[in-house]
């Protein structure tokens, strides 16, 4: 019986972990929303807080693989990662500050802005959604939920929309940001889909 009990209760504890890391994840990709805000005020400058913002944090994160954790960034890293990159260094928010440049560098306005949004936005509710309702998961798609899926399509035709007024366009960007956000990437997730939505925004939205 006791043993039971202290079975739940770890238990209970792991999936609390979880959870606070998965909103200090996703809590990153919701911040990254400020920067076509920035940008349209400076661009250069936006395009060098991002890079100088990766570059501490690769050697922050580098540091704290040597043992010497970094205050505040080295804590957050750890409450941030998934249990399977403990061990490694944690990429996320390197590719998460690649997609963000790669956005700003490679497409004109609004599908840089869109892009963007789609990674802050899509890519972040699906996580926090799917894992907060549950719900029936998709086919070989390694635990991404159905409702996740929809929440990243509703978030990203909205703001698709509100950006350009223009619904079908918006109902193709959201599809294509759901298909992106399915893939099972991994952290590469933070490149594949303000790459793939920026792209068919320009197509579509740009003339």
């Amino acid at each position: 019986m006791v043993r039971e009990v202290r079975r739940t209760t770890t238990q209970s504890a792991s999936g609390i972990a979880r959870v606070q890391g998965e909103l200090v994840r996703k809590s990153l990709h919701l911040l990254i929303a400020i920067v076509p805000v920035l940008a349209a005020v400076n661009l250069p400058a936006t395009l060098a807080l991002l890079a100088t913002g990766t570059l501490f944090y690769a050697f922050a994160e580098s540091s704290r693989r040597r043992g010497s954790p970094i205050l505040v960034v080295s804590d957050l890293t750890v409450i941030a990662s998934r249990d399977k990159d403990k061990a490694g260094f944690v990429l996320g928010p390197v590719t998460l500050g690649l997609g963000a440049m790669i956005s700003l560098l490679l497409y004109p306005e609004p599908a840089a802005s869109i892009a963007i949004y789609a990674l802050a936005f899509g890519d972040g509710l699906a996580a926090l959604v799917g894992r907060a309702v549950g719900g029936p998961k998709i086919p070989f798609l390694r635990g991404k939920t159905f409702t996740g899926s929809f929440a990243c399509f509703a978030a990203v035709f909205v703001i698709a929309y509100q950006v350009s007024r223009r619904p079908a366009e918006s109902l193709i960007i959201a599809s294509v940001a759901t298909v992106l956000e399915g893939i099972p990437t991994g952290n590469f997730d933070n490149i594949i889909i303000p790459f793939g939505v920026g792209m068919v925004a320009t197509r579509l939205l740009v003339p």
